[in-house]
């Protein structure tokens, strides 16, 4: 049997965070003086008891986690305070329905920012302060998990960033404790940079703030039904595009800087690899922007860079509604939103690394069918790549292939159009938010989706944002044996 109880407990700590972030909407609503505070208290003090109960009435050895505990942490520790996380909008003014209200803090937890609400524009200030820290708090346990969990489990390839920590275990555990506090901060502070660069460009101080949370995190909500197109301004624009490109970034980048290593940041070919792809489709759709629509070359390379960022790193703000582009900027559009961010960001995606490795593998088949028999070797960064690491991208490539296509057709047995069914599926695996069409794109919701759909993409959201493989192999039934 596998010992759940340091599992329970972590739980249990997380809905305690959970249970303490809820008195910041609170306290705001309070301040405006509008009566969802009584509903955040609630339901903080809700999620307050049971995270008591786990963490102190699990008493288990402090001891280290083994592979099993930590694939139920990983998915568990998300799907749990999902639960909590939609009291405010089960409760609240807007009573939204259990699946509405469940689809609301998986889109918000995941970093997905696809929404169910309309008139976020007459909604209280604290509902909406509610869905960007479920954005940031979301975020921030992406980057935990990838810089420590998702390396460890070698998912999909991730086994490539294993940090590497020579000497005892109690140094080993100093230097890791050095770069989750450095990682931590980096975000916090980049977070609150975001914010006053925000506000200094014209924006209140609201919603620079509710604006800062939603982008280091790549969550995308917005304090409005047209987003950042509300503003008008093109300042704001500029700064939340290179916030969006730096949440695709690996945050690891931010210790080593720290540390002084900015000659090895620069040399990194997954950057390098990033940035090019970013700038490319950039270039693609500002053209298309002004040669097609008869924007101006300003506003042409302004729309078509905040767009392009945006999709790419997941984030899902828009300034214009680029649901209805057809032809070669939707396609643009839909492979940005497959590839994602960098391994170690808030972005979703599959990550550029994996399209590395399989661009490499290409080549390394190419070169083989020319010279048979030449010993070639796949490199990363410098580095010899395993075939063990080669396998695991390619079976993890596969997996999400087969996941885009079985979601897609049940959403299209649900009754939906081709366009949503795809381009839903692919923004809930690529944990964008928006898809294309009039029916989920920027500008509309998702509110009009048959329930099931809704727990459909909800599903495809959490798959997705736990790489896929951490919630099948919980199917395997070897699993769970001893």
């Amino acid at each position: 049997m596998i010992d759940v109880r340091p599992v329970l407990r972590l739980i249990g700590q997380l809905l305690c965070a959970l249970a303490a972030a809820m008195l910041l909407p609170a306290a705001l609503d309070v301040h405006d003086g509008h009566a969802e505070a009584r509903v955040f208290v609630v339901s903080s003090g809700v999620t307050l008891f049971f995270g008591l109960a786990l963490a102190l009435g699990m008493n288990a050895p402090r001891c280290g986690w083994t592979t099993r505990q930590i694939y139920l942490a990983v998915v568990f520790g998300w799907l749990v305070p999902v639960l909590f996380a939609a009291l405010p909008f089960f409760f609240g003014p807007l009573a939204l329905s259990v699946p509405d209200a469940l689809f609301e803090a998986v889109s918000g937890l995941t970093t997905s920012g696809a929404t169910v609400i309309t008139g976020l524009d007459r909604a209280p200030r604290g509902l909406l302060l509610w869905r960007a820290l479920l954005n940031w708090l979301g975020g921030l346990g992406v980057i935990a998990m990838a810089v420590a969990v998702l390396p460890l489990l070698a998912v999909g390839g991730m086994q490539m960033f294993r940090l590497e920590m020579p000497g005892s275990a109690a140094r080993a555990i100093s230097r890791g404790r050095r770069i989750a506090t450095v990682v931590f901060f980096a975000y916090a502070w980049l977070t609150l940079l975001l914010a006053l660069l925000l506000w200094q460009v014209g924006l209140g101080g609201f919603d620079a703030l509710a604006h800062a949370l939603s982008t280091l995190s790549s969550g995308g909500f917005s304090t409005y039904d047209t987003s950042v197109g509300h503003f008008r301004n093109p300042s704001a624009e500029i700064v939340l595009t290179i916030g969006m490109v730096a949440s695709g970034l690996p945050f690891l980048l931010f210790y080593r800087l720290a540390r002084g290593e900015s000659g090895a940041v620069l040399a990194d070919s997954q950057i390098r690899w990033y940035l090019s792809l970013l700038g490319l489709g950039m270039l693609g759709v500002s053209a298309w922007l002004w040669i097609s629509v008869n924007l101006t070359p300003t506003d042409a390379v302004r729309h078509g860079t905040f767009t392009v960022a945006s999709v790419m790193t997941g984030t899902g703000f828009y300034t214009l509604p680029y649901g209805g582009w057809g032809g070669m900027p939707a396609m643009i559009l839909f492979f940005l939103a497959f590839v994602g961010g960098c391994a170690g960001s808030t972005s979703g995606g599959l990550k550029v690394f994996r399209l590395q490795c399989l661009f490499t593998d290409a080549v390394m088949q190419l070169r083989r069918l020319l010279r048979p028999n030449a010993v070639l070797i796949a490199t990363f960064n410098g580095r010899t790549v395993p075939e063990d690491v080669l396998e695991s991208v390619m079976g993890f490539l596969f997996v999400y292939a087969l996941a885009f296509a079985l979601l897609s057709m049940a959403l299209a047995f649900l009754g939906l159009d081709f366009v949503t069914a795809v381009s839903g599926a692919a923004s809930a695996l690529a944990n964008l938010g928006p898809g294309l069409g009039g029916s989920i794109g920027p500008g509309a919701t998702y509110a009009a989706l048959p329930d099931a759909a809704k727990m459909l993409l909800a599903a495809g959201m959490l798959f997705g944002r736990l790489e896929i493989f951490t919630v099948l192999v919980l199917f395997v039934p070897t699993f769970w044996r001893q």
